[in-house]
């Protein structure tokens, strides 16, 4: 993973906003969130990012056949925010393209890459999750500003052959373009193009139906959690860990009492960074791993909902 420097926490917004840190603690859960500084881009931190992954698994840029850059804040419109860190990490083998399923990206990304590698298409490929939400935020705005933060996180994929079921053993990805006003940034260049009046009224900006998000994640994400684990014969005990998506505190606990899964099994770490879209899981994974709470030989459940809306699930034997 890697993430700027910068940390903005709840006691920095109580001076510019009228929120405190209690109240935003105890909707969210979130007590800071890091921001990129103004050299920084979603490029930027997803190469940094891309580094780590690679010296973690003793390989170079050339040993790389893929990237998949998900990312809802891409550096421009074109070309791909991949093709940047591609040529900043040095790939010069790769191809390179973005995805946009917002905080879905990473699990959108992980089905796509997964199919690459099972077919022995690709022997290695790079999925990126990367945002810079603070580029799109309303700072006036606190039912939305407080919650999101910038970072990224990476991975490698490589097929193992192995007696036992294991590495990525399903991925399960939906959308449903019916409730695609929940979570918008209504600014665009394809409908209309960019003009004063779109800027003054911040349309390049998020907007979020907050209660309706929370309602649609805890039902989304129970559910495909489900699916996923019974179309891999398992059942919730046999899970060692659960990586949610880092969105809301009180909806990862919703999640847990739903799925009737302990919450202790649950992997969190939002208070520290809020919610950093398709880069949430990669990093809950990382620090997860760091910590010693996935181990060799554990079933990790991958569980997410975001924008368009897209929702998936993801189970690992590591």
């Amino acid at each position: 993973m890697y993430l700027p420097e910068k940390i903005l926490t709840n006691a920095d917004l109580e001076k510019t906003l009228d929120t405190s840190d209690e109240w935003i603690q105890t909707r969210t859960g979130i007590q800071e969130r890091r921001i990129a500084q103004k050299d920084e881009a979603s490029s930027t931190l997803g190469a940094n990012a891309a580094k780590n992954a690679l010296n973690d698994a003793g390989l170079t840029p050339e040993d790389l056949d893929l990237i998949i850059v998900c990312t809802s804040t891409p550096d421009v419109l074109y070309p791909s925010t991949a093709c940047f860190v591609q040529k900043i990490i040095g790939a010069s083998r790769a191809a390179a393209y973005d995805i946009s399923a917002v905080c879905s990206g990473f699990v959108f990304g992980l089905s796509i890459a997964e199919q690459f590698v099972k077919s022995g298409r690709y022997e290695h490929v790079m999925v990126i999750g990367a945002e810079v939400n603070s580029r799109i935020m309303d700072w006036t705005d606190r039912k939305t500003c407080v919650l999101f933060g910038d970072g990224a996180g990476a991975a490698i994929l490589k097929r193992v052959e192995s007696s036992e079921p294991s590495g990525i053993l399903s991925t399960h990805i939906h959308s449903d373009g019916n409730h695609s006003d929940f979570l918008i940034v209504p600014g665009g260049i394809g409908r209309e193009p960019v003009n004063n009046d779109a800027v003054d009224n911040k349309m390049y900006c998020l907007k979020m139906a907050g209660q309706s998000t929370f309602k649609m994640a805890v039902k989304r994400m129970s559910e495909v959690s489900v699916e996923c684990l019974e179309y891999n014969g398992l059942t919730t005990e046999d899970v060692d860990v659960v990586v949610p998506h880092q969105a809301n505190r009180r909806i990862i606990e919703t999640v847990s009492q739903k799925l009737n899964v302990p919450l202790d099994k649950f992997f969190i770490n939002i208070h520290k960074y809020g919610n950093t879209s398709a880069a949430s899981i990669p990093i809950a994974l990382h620090e997860a791993r760091e910590s010693g709470k996935i181990q060799q030989g554990n079933l990790s459940l991958l569980t997410v909902l975001g924008a368009g809306l897209t929702w998936g699930a993801a189970a690992i034997r590591w």
